[in-house]
């Protein structure tokens, strides 16, 4: 029965990347960036402003910086990690070599995949101790240190899969990073261009067809182009008042959270599929 679900792909790719030294340095690199930064915060509201004391509101600030920062690395990490996932087998020429063992397409792509996640994952987990402090001082409720580590874990899972599929579907790394890293700034960044731009001709249109100044905004556009970007989900969850606002302006009162789960897991679906069905092709046509 284990059997069944035993992964050697997973295996494999767990210990090659526990083990390489590049691995921990990247780790290291990580942790040491986060720890700058909470002894700087720190340094700089207790000594730098003439004050002895951390205010819960000062402890609140340190948490959402603290939370883009690692969001921020997240996304950095995460094509880096899974963009030469496939297309390094091909470069290497050991590609076929795998297709040709018992395991399916979906043994391989999964794996690849759960073991970027996995080491990931470590990288969150090693960073609830610098958390531990905005405990300690107050002002953070457990249930908002969930939320956002849940955040975390889809949205790089989502990333993770875009990499995936790049990497099966192109014959070079380089081309797969920046195809990657190009899908990432789009989510994160363009997605907020459009979003503004969008309101604001919706606005446009809606006072040049309504001439009553009390019409009730409706903007399915620019909540689309809001409930996929992962900054406006992260601001939603640190400030709820900010979601009522996002609702008052679009005309919508669905939560961002569900449109935001609901699209990241068809994107998760819809790369792992493609990158499964293309995985042989690629084999057929390098032959």
């Amino acid at each position: 029965m284990m059997e069944r679900f035993s992964n050697p792909v997973l295996s494999k790719e767990l210990k090659l990347r526990f083990r390489a030294f590049k691995s921990f340095s990247g780790l290291m690199f990580y942790l040491a960036t986060l720890s700058l930064f909470v002894i700087g915060f720190l340094l700089i509201y207790t000594r730098f402003s003439g004050t002895s004391f951390f205010r819960p509101s000062d402890s609140f600030t340190m948490f959402a910086v603290l939370s883009v920062i690692q969001m921020a690395l997240v996304m950095f990490i995460t094509p880096g990690l899974t963009a030469g996932a496939i297309s390094t087998e091909r470069e290497k020429q050991t590609l076929n070599i795998l297709l040709t063992t018992t395991q399916s397409s979906t043994q391989i792509i999964v794996g690849k995949l759960l073991s970027s996640v996995a080491f990931l994952v470590l990288m969150l987990v090693a960073g609830l101790p610098l958390y531990s402090l905005v405990f300690l001082f107050g002002g953070v409720s457990p249930s908002q240190l969930i939320t956002i580590f849940l955040f975390y874990l889809v949205t790089l899972v989502a990333i993770g899969s875009i990499g995936i599929m790049f990497s099966t579907i192109t014959k070079r790394t380089i081309v797969s990073m920046i195809a990657t890293y190009g899908a990432m700034i789009f989510l994160a960044g363009i997605t907020a261009f459009l979003f503004f731009i969008g309101f604001s001709m919706e606005q446009m249109f809606m006072n040049q067809g309504t001439a009553s100044a009390n019409a009730t905004p409706f903007s399915p556009i620019s909540y689309f182009w809001a409930t996929i970007n992962p900054g406006v989900l992260m601001v939603t969850i640190l400030y709820p008042d900010m979601a009522t606002s996002l609702a008052s302006v679009v005309g919508i009162s669905i939560p961002v959270w569900v449109g935001y789960l609901i699209f990241y897991l068809f994107i998760t679906a819809f790369c792992l599929f493609i990158a499964i069905r293309k995985l042989r092709a690629n084999m057929k046509t390098n032959r």
